[in-house]
């Protein structure tokens, strides 16, 4: 799989700045005021789909995309990453991060504690 140019740089961004702290949040490689399609994961624009029997039903979550989070998953320690999508739907709210090891994830609204557009301090 051939990774866009957008999403390589955004990945590039994202490493290089988390491993000496926060970086500048990126400029592409991000979704935001509409849910995300098929198109925009192959694009490396999002991470997830909420999609049931071929019709979307994800509804923008009116927050600053892209932002700084830390991801807390099963208790462990929290993990810096950059939130560059999120979506509910079905009750449920959903986000989609990156961290600085370019790993992607998706994460409740309970696992995340949203930092902002700048960097924490």
């Amino acid at each position: 799989m051939r990774l866009p140019l957008a999403a390589l740089a955004t990945f590039l961004a994202i490493s290089a700045g988390l491993a000496q702290g926060w970086p500048a949040l990126p400029t592409a490689g991000f979704i935001s005021g509409r849910p995300a399609t098929d198109q925009d994961v192959a694009d490396g624009n999002a991470i997830f789909v909420l999609k049931a029997y071929g019709m979307y039903f994800g509804k923008p979550i009116d927050i600053a995309i892209p932002q700084y989070a830390y991801l807390t998953k099963r208790g462990g320690k929290p993990v810096p990453v950059i939130v560059v999508q999120a979506e509910a739907g079905k009750g449920i709210k959903l986000f989609g991060v990156r961290g600085a090891d370019g790993e992607k994830s998706v994460a409740r609204d309970y696992e995340l504690q949203l930092l902002g557009t700048k960097p924490p301090g």
